[in-house]
């Protein structure tokens, strides 16, 4: 803030100067120590470092499982990873990739608007002609992808979406989905020219190819989200407790978990040379088993439930007659060791 002199502080200055004491040249300003950060208008940056550094370690992740998903896909060597991540316009990445390529217009669900895979000619042909059998080479001439090689990359694609969706977790349940291929970036105009971007370069290689994946989604697309895009969150999110959500998250993840069930008759303790001496119709006694007793019903290694045998139509069944609690649960552990003691 300027300093406002009082008449008599002038009145001062001027004897001193009058009387020699002082010379005009000494009376420099000070130096101006606030910090000047330039700023284009033309090309403003809407992310700070610390949402590119969370984006650059999201992708690190993709990259991680898409270098997994592609060798076994490929049986190849592949290996993908993070380059860079930049924000520029929408322009300037229009402008930075080849023609003809192989450009995915992704659908973000839940998120507004579309982002772009962008996949390097040279890396494109290697695919395909791994998946056809060749070595891998792909081929030195770039012409535009007939509808087999489309189609086959559609796939790759979809897989590498599935990636992607997993590596997104932590912040948001993303969904992506393959909208259409183009090949001309020119015709693949999703935001205004001048909108910001950001841009994850992942530089890949399969067998002796490289090349680079360029994932492009814009501001206006990832803007609902900015906020989860830092370090603190992202931390908090992968180290935190049970909530609402995480134990929501889990139970839909459990439900398509296969576990076997198994109705247990009972237990015996046979040598091998009796097993392989076995034939239809022989008769094995169980021990402390009575044909009344009810059967156990384990799930995985547990002993869960007590069933009786029955018929459904022409099929064998169970009906659960009993829930097990943890101490009876215990006490029918105990009861197969000792069966099996004996």
């Amino acid at each position: 803030m300027t300093e406002v002199l009082s008449q008599e502080e002038i009145d001062q200055l001027l004897t001193a100067i009058s009387a020699g004491e002082s010379e005009p040249g000494d009376l420099r300003p000070a130096a101006d120590t606030r910090k000047i950060k330039i700023y284009d208008f033309k090309r403003p940056d809407k992310f700070s470092k610390e949402q590119i550094r969370t984006i650059s370690m999201m992708h690190e992740t993709f990259a991680r499982l898409t270098t997994t998903s592609l060798s076994a896909q490929l049986r190849s060597m592949v290996h993908v990873h993070v380059a860079s991540v930049d924000q520029l316009t929408y322009e300037e990445f229009i402008r930075s990739i080849p023609t003809p390529t192989t450009l995915a217009i992704i659908n973000m669900d839940p998120l507004k608007g579309n982002a772009i895979l962008e996949v390097d000619p040279a890396i494109t042909f290697s695919i395909i002609d791994r998946l056809f059998g060749g070595t891998g080479e792909g081929t030195k001439s770039q012409h535009e992808l007939t509808d087999i090689e489309s189609s086959v990359m559609e796939g790759i694609i979809v897989r590498i979406l599935g990636n992607m969706r997993e590596a997104w977790t932590q912040v948001i349940d993303l969904r992506p989905r393959l909208g259409q291929i183009d090949t001309n970036p020119q015709f693949a105009q999703i935001v205004p020219p001048t909108d910001m971007v950001v841009l994850v370069t992942l530089e890949t290689r399969i067998g002796d190819v490289e090349g680079m994946i360029n994932f492009c989604v814009p501001y206006l697309t990832i803007e609902p989200i900015i906020g989860k895009l830092s370090t603190q969150f992202w931390f908090s999110t992968v180290h935190r407790g049970t909530t609402t959500e995480n134990l929501t998250v889990l139970k839909e993840r459990l439900n398509t978990v296969d576990v076997d069930v198994v109705a247990e008759i009972g237990k015996i303790n046979i040598p091998v040379r009796e097993v392989l001496s076995l034939h239809v119709g022989d008769v094995v006694r169980l021990y402390n088993t009575k044909v009344g007793d009810p059967f156990s019903l384990n799930v995985g290694n547990m002993r869960k439930f007590l069933c009786r045998p029955g018929i459904i139509g022409k099929k064998m069944a169970v009906q659960v007659t009993k829930k097990l609690a943890e101490i009876e649960q215990e006490e029918f552990d105990e009861f197969g060791m000792e069966e099996d003691a004996l």
